[in-house]
Formats: C-alpha cells, structure tokens, sequence
C-alpha cells in the first residue's frame, strides 16, 4: 500500500475513530481532491473473505468528510447526510482498496462529492456520491 502523505491542510487527530480502526490512511489530502487506502482483511471483509460494502461505504464517507474539512470555516464542520453507491466487482481479503474523492460542488451549506473506490489494478470497486451539510461547530 503506499504510505507518503501529501497533503496542503493539517488532518485531525484519526487515532481513536472508524477510519483508524478500519486502517484508513491518507496518501493525498488537496483542495477538492483526497486519495486515501483500506485493506482488505478481517475488519472489512464479510464472513466470506471479500470486502464488505459498508466498508466500501465508511471509507467513501470518511474521504468525502475530511476533503470538506478544509474547506469549512474554523466554526463548520462537515457533517454527512446522504450516501448513495454501487458495488460492481469484489475484492478478496489480504488486499486493499484506494479511493479518489473529487468535490464535484462547493456550495455554502453543502458539498458533494464523487468517491471511486478501486483495486490495486485500478479495476473499479465502488463508486458512490456524497453529500455533506455543512453546520455550525456546537462542540
């Protein structure tokens, strides 16, 4: 799996949340582009050792979320309100999957992203569209 980060914004704390516990890392981090990975292995496959599409569909939101985050003013953050994806071929465990979000719409209440998730033959996984809110920090 590649490892460098390149990145133009400073990522939150991961440790601790779904996207560590599923082994998400972040390659690329840009304005309006994230590329990120997941393995495929016991915390994302079904029983029967392929990935499991609501793995597909944490590492879809997670990307599309932290490609929002920068994009947010100091007091918003990105929350997401709806997920929408096709599987279209299995990934069989011991491998990963890399995932391209791209900001397909920047609005000043909403973002929505297209994420394509594919194998390391760059075979298409997954696609899927997401739409984040963007609210006011209550924290």
């Amino acid at each position: 799996m590649p490892t460098d980060l390149e990145t133009t914004y400073k990522l939150p704390d991961l440790s601790d949340s779904m996207g560590a516990h599923l082994g998400i890392k972040f390659q690329t981090v840009q304005e309006g582009y994230v590329k990120a990975t997941m393995p495929v292995d016991a915390r994302t496959c079904q029983p029967f050792g392929i990935l499991n599409g609501g793995a597909s569909l944490a590492l879809a939101e997670i990307v599309a979320g932290h490609g929002s985050v920068p994009l947010c003013s100091p007091d918003q953050m990105p929350c997401g309100i709806q997920v929408s994806a096709n599987h279209v071929r299995m990934v069989r465990t011991g491998s990963y999957v890399e995932a391209t979000g791209r900001l397909i719409h920047r609005g000043r209440t909403s973002h929505i992203w297209n994420v394509d998730i594919t194998d390391p033959e760059g075979r298409l996984v997954s696609t899927a569209r997401i739409v984040n809110q963007i609210v006011k920090k209550r924290l």
